[in-house]
């Protein structure tokens, strides 16, 4: 009898939990009629989230279905948006050397910015020091399952694209990358030869890649159901239990999180691009809050491509050529922060010490690995796993903290993607792409998705 009504209880919190989240799906659909900002439908979506997933718990955790609709939409624009946008951008440059000079630009903000940021999550666990007073796990250890390390050859094969059409099925972005480029590339030799040929193409291509910003107008509108979703999930899944053996750990990447974005990135932006660094975090606020909740850089790039245009006022040749790179290959909090962290964090649980060459060790191996493990499955874990095998650490310590992976993997991809904005916005600046004015009148902060208020020619407003 107990059972019975205990299973009827359950029953009437599902039904209680879905009628909420369509009440406050109600809600944030008039806040939308009536032209409440985005980012402020957005937090509140978290915050409904939240608030439902702990009122509910496990009774809510088919609401997820509204988030997994909406990442499922954002990544069916991913691909043909990333392939028009890199043909476009490329084909818009006439000198090759140009083209040379902005990649080598993006790539080293990439790979310094991981340093800095890898130093930044060593200090911050020193100082932390997370894994004091934990035991290990034999438990965790027996059922840790390793992640293979690729060799350098298998990386190389897997970054030439073999069967373009297979590989954007299988979502691998650098492949894709590396297609378009050639594309590009013929395009624009064949121009230099004979440009009435291409003409046809390049047209077909700059419309192509107008109307797949129209298609991510559509998409990016449902971004706050997608939140409520994702954050209802995230809620009912992890309890205060899960949360608080390694309460210390989360702490500590969160805390290495904010001052990476504060200090590094909020460096880069106010010496570097010369501008407000609190102009430019509210600015960049959507794309920190849709990779945050997604946990996807790859997710978050039709999002951040329209930050970086629209908001940034970066021009879109700059923002097509670092962002889908940056979706990729920059890995702040993915391959800096979080595998500086792990290490010191198992060093401390397993008593072993380490000294100033394992702390030089770990940061390079870190920053290497970032790109190294680029459109690799699982970035972090690999990135993770390669520093914990330089450093000489074991790799069954990595099981101790995988069961809060998707807690800290929010506030790490936030990272990444707002260091691939900043490197937008560096990169533009230098090469004279970046228009200050419009970026430093505050009404630009006011536009609304689905609210043209120009001739955009199918652009995402913001």
């Amino acid at each position: 009898m107990k059972e019975q009504s205990w299973i009827t209880l359950q029953g009437w919190n599902v039904y209680a939990s879905w009628g909420s989240a369509l009440l406050l799906v109600i809600v944030l659909w008039w806040l939308a009629k009536n032209k409440v900002g985005f980012g402020l439908r957005v937090l509140l979506a978290m915050g409904f989230g939240l608030t439902l997933g702990a009122i509910f718990g496990p009774a809510s955790a088919d609401i997820s279905i509204l988030g997994s609709i909406y990442v499922s939409l954002i990544k069916m624009v991913v691909m043909p948006l990333v392939f028009a946008t890199i043909i476009t951008s490329i084909t818009s440059v006439k000198d090759p050397s140009v083209l040379k000079k902005l990649g080598t630009k993006t790539i080293a903000l990439f790979l310094i910015t991981t340093a800095i940021a890898a130093v930044i999550g060593l200090g911050t666990a020193l100082v932390i020091d997370p894994g004091s007073g934990i035991a290990q796990s034999s438990e965790a250890a027996q059922n840790f399952e390793q992640r293979e390390i690729p060799t350098f050859k298998q990386v190389l094969l897997d970054l030439v694209p073999s069967n373009p059409v297979n590989e954007m099925a299988q979502g691998k972005v650098v492949p894709v990358i590396i297609f378009a480029a050639f594309i590009a590339v013929a395009i624009t030799l064949e121009g230099l030869r004979n440009p009435d040929r291409v003409q046809p193409v390049r047209a077909f291509f700059q419309s192509f890649s107008h109307i797949m910003f129209r298609v991510t107008k559509f998409v990016i509108k449902l971004t706050p159901y997608g939140v409520l979703g994702l954050m209802t999930s995230m809620a009912a899944k992890y309890g205060l239990s899960t949360l608080k053996e390694l309460a210390w750990f989360i702490i500590a990447v969160y805390i290495a999180c904010l001052i990476h974005m504060i200090v590094t990135f909020g460096s880069l932006v106010t010496f570097g691009a010369r501008v407000n660094p609190i102009r430019f975090f509210k600015k960049a606020y959507p794309t920190m809050a849709v990779a945050f909740t997604t946990r996807s850089s790859y997710a978050t790039l039709p999002v951040n491509l329209e930050v970086i245009t629209k908001r940034m006022k970066v021009s879109e040749r700059i923002a097509s050529f670092v962002a889908p790179l940056g979706a990729t290959i920059n890995m702040n909090g993915c391959g800096g922060i979080y595998p500086a962290i792990v290490a010191v964090f198992i060093a401390r649980v397993y008593g072993i010490d380490l000294n100033i060459a394992d702390y030089l060790l770990i940061i390079g191996a870190a920053t290497i690995a970032s790109v190294g493990v680029a459109g690799v499955p699982g970035p972090a874990s690999i990135s993770t796993t390669v520093v914990l095998v330089q450093a000489g650490l074991p790799l069954e310590g990595f099981a101790l903290v995988l069961g809060v992976d998707a807690i800290v993997d929010m506030a790490r991809t936030a990272v990444n993607a707002t260091g691939t904005t900043v490197a937008s916005l560096l990169v533009g600046k230098s090469e004279g792409e970046f228009d200050r004015e419009a970026f430093n009148r505050d009404e630009d902060d006011d536009i609304e998705y689905g609210h043209d208020t120009s001739a955009d020619k199918g652009a995402v407003t913001v």
